[in-house]
C-alpha cells in the first residue's frame, strides 16, 4: 500500500481474537471483570480480612465464583463458629454486584440470614458501588455477625425460604431494620 509521499506502507493487521465474540460487544466487558477479579483474587490471598481463607480449590477452575472461609469473630455470638460464603460474579461485574450467600452444613442464626444462606445486606443490591470489593463485603459481613446480639432468624425466614429465587439478587429486599 503506498502512503502519501509515494513511501510504501505496512498494511495494519487486526490482532488476532483469542476470546470468542460475546453478544454484548468485544469482550472487553469480560477483560475488564477479569483483570478486576484477578486483582481482588490476590488481594484476598495476600491481605484476608480477619477470620476470612480464601478457599483455594473453588477458584481452580473458574474465576467466576469463590468460596471464602470464615471463622466467628473473637468476643461475639459466632466466636469460633465456621462458615463458608459462596461469591458468584456475573459479567459485568464490577458494576453489578457478585452474588453473595453463605452455603455448605453451617449457616449462621442472624436477623438478616435466612436459612437457605440468603443474606439481606443493602449493599449486596441497591446499595452496590464498583468501588466495593470482596474484601470490603466480607468486612461488612463479619460487621452484621458481630454486632449481632441475639441469634435468631429473621421473622419470614419460613414463607422466604418457601418461595425465593435461588439467586438472592432477584429478591426485592425492604431494608428495615439496621438493629439486631
Amino acid at each position: 500500500m503506498l502512503g502519501p509521499r509515494g513511501v510504501t506502507r505496512a498494511r495494519r493487521l487486526r490482532p488476532l481474537r483469542l476470546w470468542p465474540r460475546w453478544p454484548w460487544g468485544d469482550g472487553s466487558i469480560m477483560a475488564s471483570m477479569q483483570k478486576r477479579l484477578q486483582k481482588e483474587l490476590l488481594a484476598l490471598q495476600n491481605d484476608p480480612p480477619p477470620g476470612m481463607t480464601l478457599n483455594e480449590k473453588s477458584v481452580q477452575n473458574s474465576i467466576t465464583q469463590w468460596i471464602v472461609d470464615m471463622e466467628g469473630a473473637p468476643g461475639t455470638l459466632y466466636e469460633g463458629e465456621k462458615f463458608q460464603l459462596l461469591f458468584k460474579f456475573s459479567s459485568r461485574y464490577p458494576f453489578d454486584s457478585p452474588q453473595v450467600m453463605f452455603t455448605g452444613e453451617n449457616i449462621p442464626i442472624h436477623p438478616h440470614v435466612y436459612s437457605n444462606g440468603h443474606i439481606c445486606l443493602s449493599i449486596l443490591t441497591e446499595d452496590w458501588s464498583p468501588a466495593l470489593s470482596v474484601q470490603s463485603v466480607c468486612l461488612s459481613i463479619i460487621s452484621m455477625l458481630s454486632s449481632c446480639k441475639e441469634k435468631r432468624r429473621p421473622p419470614d425466614n419460613s414463607f422466604y425460604v418457601r418461595t425465593c429465587n435461588k439467586n438472592p439478587k432477584k429478591t426485592k429486599w425492604w431494608y428495615h431494620d439496621d438493629t439486631c
